[in-house]
């Protein structure tokens, strides 16, 4: 790579962090404003290293207000068929990876293992989609492979209200309040023992615990 390519290459990267962090700054104080937002241990992100977030998936918010109170920026996969339009726009200047559930989705897992090999912070949503109720839905087991082959250690996370803020079918966000509790990270000697019924099962335990205290946190309690 010629020095005039690295250098280019660079001068992207300080934008879109630039771009991440202003959006940050807003998503913050939209938050705070807008949902009276409460967060929990947002502090336990890691700030380097590879780390899979995992969090139960309520809403169309839930990456937005997640990655709106972590240090680090969030690679985050969604869906092929919201890379259109404005939105499609959007999510691209963030680097989200697209991921096509219709044909196994192997290109988004390959650029996924590619970012942990580089050290990202990627939040997955192992339930696959939105819950209809809030309630939390059985775990896909798609994201071990992420885990065991990105080598990275697992941090697990809930969200409680975002279901009542933005509803399936929702197109705009009503005032309603959320909380979010970002639990302890796991490492990945701890989870290399584990077989995948038993890695599966623990990151279902871990997961629930989290959103029950995102429960208990938006209803005033502290945790």
């Amino acid at each position: 790579m010629s020095k005039q390519t690295q250098r280019v290459k660079h001068q992207r990267g300080v934008v879109k962090l630039l771009w991440y962090r202003l959006s940050q700054c807003f998503l913050w104080l939209f938050g705070k404003i807008w949902f009276r937002l409460r967060t929990s241990g947002a502090e336990n992100v890691p700030d380097s290293g590879a780390v899979i977030l995992i969090s139960n998936h309520q809403s169309h918010l839930d990456p937005a207000m997640i990655g709106g109170f972590t240090r680090r920026p969030l690679s985050m996969m969604a869906r092929d068929t919201l890379f259109t339009g404005v939105f499609g726009a959007l999510i691209r200047s963030y680097d989200a990876i697209p991921v096509d559930r219709d044909g196994g989705g192997l290109g988004g897992i390959r650029e996924v293992l590619r970012r942990l090999r580089d050290d990202a912070a990627v939040l997955v949503f192992p339930e696959g989609t939105r819950s209809v109720d809030g309630r939390i839905q059985p775990l896909k087991p798609g994201f071990l492979a992420l885990v065991r082959r990105g080598n990275a250690a697992l941090l697990p996370m809930g969200i409680e209200g975002a279901n009542d803020a933005m509803p399936r079918g929702a197109h705009f966000p009503r005032p309603r309040p959320i909380a979010i509790v970002y639990g302890e990270p796991i490492a990945q000697e701890t989870l290399a023992g584990m077989s995948d019924d038993a890695l599966l099962e623990f990151a279902a335990r871990q997961m629930a615990d989290c959103h029950y205290r995102a429960s208990f946190l938006l209803g005033g309690g502290s945790v």
